[in-house]
């Protein structure tokens, strides 16, 4: 069970820091919906980031719990509009 939960949250952590990298805020500069992507984004960063923290100090529940959220931050922007994302491949459920 460990090392499945050990296997989960590292596949979990390269997955957000790949979304993190191919998301692009896609509202144009200076709008409020620019803003909100903008907000989102940071969300997730901020969430992959504690996770990192999280799994440097043992804590894989809470590591995994990160990066989910974080994703799902990511996620849910790119399926409004707020990120242009690959519509291909296995990073976003967009299409």
């Amino acid at each position: 069970m460990a090392a499945d939960l050990e296997e989960k949250t590292d596949r979990y952590g390269a997955l957000l820091a790949e979304a993190l990298e191919e998301a692009t805020i896609a509202p144009r500069e200076g709008t409020p919906m620019a803003d909100a992507a903008a907000e989102c984004y940071e969300m997730a960063a901020s969430y992959l980031e504690d996770g990192q923290h999280f799994r440097e100090n043992d804590d894989p529940v809470n590591a995994l719990a990160s990066f989910s959220y974080g994703h799902a931050w990511l996620d849910a922007g790119a399926r409004i509009g707020l990120f242009d994302v690959p519509t291909e491949g296995h990073l976003f459920t967009v299409e």
